[in-house]
């Protein structure tokens, strides 16, 4: 579903740039339409989510401190090499991103993700639990 694009035209773009991470607006339409699923996630992050943000239920932020997001991304390459992150300019990028808060949905309820994975998820469904009983 993501690939390299321009985030106003969808138009594929060559190399990779972090505000070319797109995802495939029809994609994400047909995948929101489908009714199989009591429940969808869609996870990570899109430079063109304002074509199809309004579609969603509800949007988390998944938030970790700067320091926290850098050893993670540490780990992630340590494991894989060739995972996106491990260069210099590749991490300054994140700490950019990081700073800037760039590309994160502002109206997003906001998680606090250096807590363990267990209540990172059980946050997310209690927050899922409260808005449907409104």
């Amino acid at each position: 579903m993501a690939y390299q694009g321009d985030p106003k035209t969808g138009t594929p773009t060559d190399g990779f740039k972090p505000e070319h991470h797109i995802w495939h607006v029809d994609e994400v339409k047909a995948l929101v339409d489908n009714q199989d699923e009591a429940v969808t996630f869609f996870c990570g992050g899109s430079r063109n989510y304002p074509k199809f943000i309004d579609l969603f239920d509800g949007v988390f932020v998944l938030e970790v401190d700067l320091e926290t997001s850098l050893r993670r991304i540490d780990e992630r390459v340590t494991l894989d090499p060739t995972d996106w992150g491990g260069r210099p300019e590749e991490q300054e990028i994140s700490a950019r991103l990081h700073q800037t808060r760039e590309g994160i949905p502002k109206n997003g309820i906001i998680i606090d993700a250096t807590a363990p994975i267990a209540y990172v998820v059980d946050e997310i469904l209690r927050q899922i639990d409260a808005n449907e009983c409104q």
